[in-house]
C-alpha cells in the first residue's frame, strides 16, 4: 500500500504482522529533524513499533523521485525547491515538465523519471540499501 506515515499504525494493525508474516516498510525523508522521522519515533514510544516482526527503514530523499540518478534523466541534479513549494510541482517547472497552463505537472514529472529508469544502475545506493535491507529482513528464515 502507498499510504502516509500518519496512518502507518492503521496499516500495521491490518496486516498483523507476527512470526510467519513479517512487515518491512519504506518511508520517504527518513532523516533526522524530518516529520516522518518525528511520525516513526512517535510511533516507536507508542509501541507500534518496535515489534520484532516489523522494521521500517528509510531513504533520505525528500520524495522517491530524487533516489534517480540525475544523469539518468539527462540532468547534473535535481533543483532546489522552496520549502513553500510542493517538491513535485517545483522541479517539474524547474525542469521544465509543466502543463498547458505552464504548472508543474507531476504526472508528467512521473512519465519522465519512470522513462529514464532501465535498471537499478539508474538508482542511488541509499534507496537500493534501504530496499535490499527490507528484503533480507522480510524473508529472514525462508
Amino acid at each position: 500500500s502507498l499510504d502516509g506515515v500518519d496512518v502507518l499504525a492503521e496499516r500495521i494493525a491490518e496486516f498483523g504482522p507476527g512470526p510467519h508474516r513479517r512487515l518491512g516498510v519504506l518511508v520517504d525523508h527518513l532523516v533526522p529533524g524530518s516529520k516522518e522521522s518525528r511520525l516513526v519515533a512517535g510511533l516507536c514510544s507508542e509501541h507500534v513499533l518496535g515489534d520484532e516482526h516489523v522494521l521500517v527503514t528509510g531513504h533520505p530523499y525528500v520524495d522517491i523521485w530524487q533516489a534517480v540518478r540525475p544523469a539518468a534523466l539527462g540532468i547534473v541534479g535535481w533543483p532546489e525547491v522552496p520549502r513553500d513549494v510542493p517538491w513535485k510541482e517545483g522541479v517539474c517547472r524547474a525542469l521544465g515538465w509543466v502543463d498547458d497552463s505552464g504548472a508543474g505537472d507531476p504526472r508528467e514529472g512521473w512519465r519522465q523519471v519512470l522513462g529514464a529508469v532501465s535498471s537499478f544502475r539508474d538508482l542511488e545506493p541509499a534507496l537500493l540499501g534501504s530496499v535490499e535491507h527490507l528484503i533480507d529482513f522480510v524473508t529472514a528464515g525462508r
